[in-house]
């Protein structure tokens, strides 16, 4: 996939999320680096901020990330990219450290946004198509 670099991986984000108020900070895009993403949600009473380690970056095909915000209870997500014929599977997942991390995430609602991931991801693709 061919995206803008000025747009790395936005369509993850959810569609509260005020632009201009974006801070996403990357100390490496290979193995072992880190980020951090602070970003204004307009019905939230202060600053998002999500931020964790890359366990693995491999150019095209996969990226491991932890997500450490929720302490010790935080989730590592994996995305894959599979080309075949031309055409691109992603698969994505998160993996929980337990049964009741996974619950307690599912009870705050936390992983409601996947959908609007997904959604938000169609309509990034339909951008590139004019690249």
């Amino acid at each position: 996939m061919r995206a803008p670099a000025e747009r790395p991986l936005y369509w993850m984000l959810s569609r509260a999320v005020v632009w201009p108020d974006l801070a996403f900070v990357r100390n490496g895009r290979s193995s072992r680096g880190r980020y951090r993403l602070v970003y204004s949600d307009p019905a939230a009473p202060k600053p998002m901020e999500f931020f964790g380690r890359y366990l693995d970056v491999t150019p095209h095909s996969c990226l491991v990330w932890t997500n450490e915000e929720g302490g010790d209870g935080g989730q590592v997500t994996t995305i894959m990219f599979e080309e075949t014929g031309g055409r691109t599977l992603l698969v994505m997942h998160d993996l929980y450290p337990s049964k009741e991390a996974l619950d307690g995430a599912i009870a705050c609602g936390s992983t409601g946004g996947i959908s609007d991931t997904f959604e938000q991801l169609d309509e990034f693709l339909l951008t590139l198509a004019s690249c």
